[in-house]
């Protein structure tokens, strides 16, 4: 009986709080990011697309605050009103249910289909690697996170865990000017020329990735030096 207490205390939902708070954080900017490009889609009207792929900025759009803006996403429905409220509606539905339901019994499985969704309906190309990675962390929310209690030192661990909230943080910073300068193509402290604002998207981009790792790397320490040492025999991945 014993044993079985500790067992169900092990792999409790609600255990790795850090790692959840990752997951979340970043599932609810994808949907914010989803929902950006249905709007933008949604305001070229009721007009066929002219293939698979779209863009929901660009010249000939009069509600373009910076022509050499693209916002690029896939869709497998030839309509722009259409297209955009479904990716509005996939993006809301992204943000419910990060905020509320990843870190239920199969909530990343769930959060993937949206995610997947969300891509397929105009929701954006460049959410792609994120969602992958964003699954791959929501799956560990439940987890012992045994390897990398042993690949990384218990003095180790104790740094890094204490960075988990600077690096998420930066990672919204970072994501945020990023959907914002591909949107309007304004930065206060960058000059408004074109090349100068793609260079700055892309080591934006660069500096989401990296954050988002270290954030992740930094909450599963967190979350390991929170918890008691999982018995033996009971440690998964």
């Amino acid at each position: 009986m014993i044993e079985r207490k500790e067992e169900n205390l092990e792999f409790s939902p609600a255990q790795n709080t850090a790692t959840r708070a990752v997951a979340s954080t970043l599932g609810i900017l994808l949907g914010l990011s989803s929902i950006n490009h249905g709007l933008l889609e949604t305001l070229q009207g009721n007009h066929p697309t002219s293939g698979f792929f779209v863009k929901a900025l660009g010249p000939g759009r009069s509600w373009t605050v910076w022509a050499h803006g693209s916002e690029p996403a896939f869709t497998l429905v030839h309509n722009f009103l259409l297209t955009g409220v479904l990716a509005t509606i996939a993006g809301l539905l992204l943000i419910v249910w990060s905020l509320r339901f990843i870190h239920r019994r199969h909530g990343a499985t769930i959060f993937l289909l949206l995610s997947v969704t969300s891509f397929l309906v105009g929701g954006g190309l460049a959410q792609f690697l994120l969602f992958t990675f964003n699954w791959a962390v929501a799956t560990r929310i439940s987890a012992s996170l045994a390897f990398w209690r042993w690949c990384m030192p218990s003095p180790v661990r104790r740094v890094l865990g204490r960075f988990w909230r600077w690096a998420l943080a930066a990672e919204v910073v970072f994501f945020l000017a990023a959907l914002q300068i591909a949107t309007f193509g304004y930065f206060p402290v960058l000059p408004r020329d074109t090349q100068v604002l793609h260079r700055a998207l892309i080591q934006l981009g660069s500096a989401i990735i990296l954050a988002f790792l270290f954030s992740i790397i930094c909450a599963f320490a967190y979350d390991i030096e929170a918890r008691p040492r999982p018995a033996q025999g009971h440690a998964a991945l």
